[in-house]
C-alpha cells in the first residue's frame, strides 16, 4: 500500500470504526443499575417461547433507565460461571425496550464490571488477544443455532461483555435491558470453530427528501480463503429500506443474502445451508438502499440518526474477528482489521 493510500486508509477506517467501535462516542452519561448476576438460565423462557435447556448459561445487561433523546452505549462484563472450557452451539438474545442492538463478546477481562458504564463500540474486537464478538443482535429476540459440529469455544469461567447501543425516540423515560444465554453442545460432537466478520461501505451520504443505493466490493483477506459462511444479517438504520449481499470473485457474486421485507428495525439471520464458500480471491459484494425523509443530508456514522452499510457473516472455521470495509475515497481503497498491524494499531491506540 502506497504512503498515500495508507493515509486514506487511515481515515476512512477510522470513520469506519468510529461506527462500530475504537473511537469515543458522544454520551451524557445516563447509567443504569445490574440485575441480576451470571447463572444458569433454567426456567429463562424468552418472551417468544423459547425455553433453555437445564445446561444453559446466561448473562444479563440493565435494567437501564433511559431518558426522552437519549442516544448512548453501555457495557457489562461477566463471568458465564462455566465450569471447564465448553463449546457453545446456540445462543439466545433477548432485548426488552428501548435497545437498538447488543454485541455479545467474549473477553480476557479478569474482573467483572457488573454495573452499566458508558463505553466505546466494538471494544477489543481489533485485538483476538483481548476479545471477539460472538453475535449482534438487533431484534427483540432472536436465537443463533450454529450448524451440527461447529460451536464458538470459551475458556473456563468465561467472561462476557454484553454491549448495548439504545436510543428512546419518546417523550418519557423508558428502560431497556438485555439477556444472552449460551447453550453449550456435547464436546464428542464438536468439529470446527466458528467465526465472526463484520464488513461493509463507509461511503453513505444521503441528500434530503431522495431515495439512494450505495454498493460497494469488499475485497477480503487471502487468510479467509475457503471459509464456509454459515449466516448473514444486514445493517442500516431509520432510513433503510434493504441489503443484499453477494460473495465470490468481483463481477462474479452469488447472492448469500436477499430477504424478503427487509426491516432496518429488526433485519433478517439468512441462514446458509449448505453453507457459502469463499473462493480465493474472493470478497463481498454490499449494496444498501434507503429513504432518506428527512430535510438534511444524512452521514455515515454509529448514532441512529447517522446511517450505516454494513453486514456481519457467521463462519467456521475461525481465523479470528474482522472488521473489513471498502471506500472509494483515495482512489478506493479496501481495509481489513487487524490484517494490517501497523494501521489497527493506529487505530486502537
Amino acid at each position: 500500500m502506497t504512503s498515500a493510500m495508507k493515509q486514506g486508509a487511515m481515515f476512512a477506517c477510522a470513520a469506519a470504526l468510529v461506527a462500530v467501535g475504537c473511537k469515543s462516542v458522544e454520551t451524557d452519561g445516563q447509567g443504569g443499575n445490574a440485575s441480576s448476576s451470571s447463572g444458569t438460565a433454567s426456567g429463562m423462557g424468552g418472551s417468544g417461547g423459547w425455553v433453555p435447556p437445564a445446561n444453559a448459561l446466561s448473562v444479563d445487561i440493565g435494567d437501564i433507565t433511559v431518558m426522552p433523546g437519549q442516544d448512548n452505549t453501555q457495557c457489562v462484563t461477566k463471568r458465564l460461571h462455566n465450569v471447564g472450557p465448553i463449546h457453545v452451539g446456540t445462543i439466545h438474545n433477548e432485548l426488552v425496550g428501548v435497545s437498538h442492538h447488543m454485541i455479545v463478546y467474549k473477553v480476557a477481562d479478569t474482573t467483572e464490571a457488573p454495573d452499566p458504564v458508558n463505553c466505546q463500540p466494538f471494544t477489543d474486537a481489533l485485538d483476538a488477544t483481548k476479545g471477539a464478538p460472538l453475535m449482534i443482535t438487533q431484534k427483540h429476540e432472536e436465537t443463533l443455532n450454529l450448524p451440527d459440529g461447529v460451536a464458538f469455544a470459551l475458556d473456563d469461567n468465561q467472561m462476557v461483555r454484553l454491549e448495548m447501543h439504545y436510543v428512546n425516540p419518546g417523550q418519557s423515560p423508558m428502560t431497556v435491558h438485555g439477556t444472552s444465554t449460551f447453550v453449550p453442545m456435547d464436546e464428542s460432537k464438536f468439529q470446527n470453530e466458528a467465526g465472526f466478520l463484520f464488513a461493509g461501505s463507509v461511503d453513505v451520504s444521503l441528500p434530503p427528501m431522495q431515495k439512494t443505493s450505495v454498493e460497494a466490493f469488499v475485497a477480503l483477506p487471502s487468510v479467509l480463503d475457503g471459509i464456509n459462511v454459515f449466516a448473514v444479517t444486514g445493517h442500516e438504520h431509520q432510513f433503510g429500506t434493504n441489503v443484499t449481499v453477494g460473495m465470490g470473485p468481483k463481477g462474479g457474486t452469488t447472492s448469500v443474502y436477499a430477504p424478503q421485507g427487509f426491516s432496518w428495525a429488526e433485519p433478517p439471520t439468512e441462514r446458509l445451508d449448505p453453507p457459502a464458500v469463499l473462493p480465493a480471491g474472493g470478497g463481498l459484494d454490499i449494496k444498501c438502499d434507503w429513504d432518506n425523509t428527512s430535510a438534511n443530508t444524512v452521514k455515515f456514522g454509529e448514532k441512529a440518526s447517522d446511517e450505516m452499510c454494513f453486514a456481519w457473516l457467521y463462519y467456521w472455521p475461525n481465523k479470528g474477528p474482522r472488521v473489513c470495509f471498502h471506500t472509494n475515497q483515495f482512489g478506493g481503497v479496501d481495509a481489513c482489521c487487524p490484517d494490517d498491524p501497523q494501521l489497527c494499531m493506529y487505530l486502537t491506540n
